[in-house]
């Protein structure tokens, strides 16, 4: 399996819609950061379903090393 790669050492804020599901770029090679294009086949990495329980702002992460995934718990600030 492969490891993921870092989009970027930051977290990505996004408006999300509640009642929507949205699909977590896992594996850092989406060219639709921070959500899956299917860049990942073959890595034996998959993407993370999230659903937004309410429309907010959110931060989705963008190291790919949070422990909270999909949502960036701070981790990129340790890289």
């Amino acid at each position: 399996m492969a490891e993921p790669i870092p989009a970027q050492k930051s977290p990505y804020a996004v408006d999300v819609t509640a009642g929507k599901k949205y699909f977590w770029c896992a594996c850092g090679r989406s060219k639709g950061q921070p959500f899956c294009d299917g860049s990942h086949k073959g890595t034996g990495l998959a993407p993370i379903a999230w659903d937004a329980k309410v429309s907010e702002q959110v931060y989705f992460c963008g190291c790919k090393s949070t422990h909270t995934k999909p949502l960036c718990d701070g981790t990129h600030n340790a890289l």
